[in-house]
């Protein structure tokens, strides 16, 4: 009889009993028994060699290849699932022959695993479980040139290089970060405090505040002097130029000028030098200072002089203070007059005269005897007590030859009198009598003009008179009278043009 349901019975009476030959001969020959029913059957009663004869004669490949991994026949379960070619199956057979070992067949199955984005981290983590890291890693290395490779494969490959294989990581990351997933790399690398390859990361993933940072703060693996300064021309955060000055003043000073020089076209220079005075390493700036100089910054030139106060470099203090002008003149030159130098002191007194104070920069001046320039700056203040005050100086020190120059380059301010009669007293006469000649030569000079402008005045009053007297007869000359009536008379004056009738209806006069 050809009823289903004996046909159904049989075939699992055959697999129930191990008649495998009669079994592959029933279900070979033509039946209507339901076999995927018993094949399940057998495999849910673990029959799995009965099931696998009937998976096969109805060409269920998936639940073959599960037979068959069962049966410990993993190449078989390989070319059952490659003919099943379901993910479900590949991962079922991957994680038996990992679980068995069999690391060959399977990276098979997952690399047709692993094409797929969404199963990656579920297969990786099969690996893991069992501590096959570089069966894992061989895996993934080998689905870098599957034309179906994806960027999961790489970032994944890069994240177990991070965990398992550091040496192999920088490489990696190097060749394929334009097919990594930045952040997620990012991520590892710095879970696993890998600073190079993290700053790697950084610089192409266009964060630059953050690699700069990162270098700071792990200069011994991520640092490269090169790579910080071009960097840091690019970082949007400004206060990050000031944390690198104090970077480099810490590990790196010898450099720091490499540095500045980078970044002087972004930073405040007051607040740079003011962390440089504060950490108390301005010498170090020095060329920056140089560079920065044209600027005219008070603060920039301020630091540089005292660096030549404290290098004793008086030359180039002297050329400074003339040509940058922007600076607290008075403190720098407190600095100077107590220097154990002459040349320091001698620009201290220069720089109290270009701040008008006259009386300390003569003091310095007398105190250094510098003579010429005490004189000078009497000459300069344009004060007349001064002037004398140094002019008595120099007679109270019987310095002969200074009160005659003082004499001769104050003059303007000097009184006369004055002069005189410091002259007689001290018996300084031949030394004040240039001055005196000069003075009766000037005064004979304005009493000349005087006179002349005197008598030349008298000549235009003269003048003046003579044209009025002139005028006047003039006028009289001029009168004449109409139609014999003296009333009507017409005058022509000087200047008056044609004349006016004094009395109307009588006519013009000639």
């Amino acid at each position: 009889m050809k009823e289903a349901h004996i046909d159904t019975s049989l075939i699992f009476a055959y697999a129930k009993s191990g008649k495998y030959p009669e079994l592959e001969e029933f279900i070979s020959a033509p039946n209507v028994g339901r076999i995927q029913d018993v094949a399940e059957r057998c495999y849910a009663e673990g029959m799995y060699e009965a099931a696998k004869i009937l998976f096969n004669s109805i060409s269920n490949f998936a639940r073959l290849a599960t037979c068959l991994m069962h049966l410990d026949q993993h190449q078989a379960a390989v070319d059952a699932a490659r003919k099943a070619n379901s993910t479900r199956t590949w991962k079922e057979v991957n994680a038996s022959c990992v679980q068995h070992k069999e690391f060959r067949l399977a990276q098979i199955c997952a690399l047709h695993i692993i094409v797929n984005p969404d199963e990656l981290e579920e297969l990786i983590a099969s690996y893991e479980k069992f501590g096959h890291f570089d069966e894992v890693i061989s895996v993934m290395e080998a689905g870098l040139v599957l034309e179906r490779a994806h960027m999961g494969i790489f970032t994944e490959l890069g994240v177990l290089y991070s965990k398992y294989k550091e040496s192999k990581l920088m490489e990696h990351i190097k060749l394929f970060w334009s097919r990594l997933n930045i952040r997620k790399m990012l991520k590892a690398c710095e879970e696993n405090a890998q600073w190079e390859e993290l700053t790697f990361l950084y610089l192409h993933y266009d964060e630059f505040d953050n690699a700069v940072l990162s270098m700071i703060k792990h200069p011994i693996e991520a640092w490269d002097n090169t790579k910080f300064k071009d960097t840091i021309t690019k970082v949007t955060n400004t206060e990050i130029f000031y944390k690198a000055i104090d970077f480099y003043l810490k590990q790196q000073p010898m450099l720091l000028n490499d540095l500045l020089s980078v970044i002087a076209q972004r930073i405040d220079h007051v607040r740079a030098v003011s962390q440089l005075r504060k950490a108390g390493h301005l010498a170090v700036a020095k060329a920056y200072l140089l560079q920065t100089q044209p600027l005219n910054i008070k603060e920039v030139n301020d630091a540089l002089y005292e660096l030549y106060v404290q290098e004793e470099d008086h030359e180039a203090l002297a050329a400074g203070v003339v040509e940058y002008t922007n600076f607290d003149a008075i403190e720098m030159a407190h600095l100077c007059e107590k220097h154990g130098l002459l040349q320091f002191r001698r620009i201290g007194a220069m720089l109290y005269r270009i701040s008008k104070k006259w009386a300390q920069s003569i003091a310095l001046s007398k105190q250094d005897k510098v003579w010429d320039e005490a004189i000078s700056t009497a000459a300069e203040s344009g004060s007349q007590e001064i002037a004398e005050d140094l002019l008595n100086f120099f007679v109270g020190q019987e310095l002969k030859a200074c009160f005659s120059a003082c004499l001769f380059t104050c003059y303007p301010l000097l009184r006369s009198d004055v002069v005189l009669e410091i002259a007689w007293r001290n018996g300084l006469m031949d030394f004040a009598m240039p001055f005196m000649v000069q003075t009766m030569r000037e005064m004979t000079s304005t009493i000349d003009a005087l006179v002349l402008k005197e008598k030349k005045k008298e000549e235009a009053l003269a003048e003046e008179k003579k044209k009025a007297e002139a005028a006047l007869a003039s006028g009289y000359n001029s009168i004449d009278y109409g139609a014999g009536d003296p009333s009507a008379m017409v005058v022509y004056g000087a200047g008056m043009g044609m004349g006016a009738p004094v009395a109307p209806g009588y006519g013009y006069g000639y």
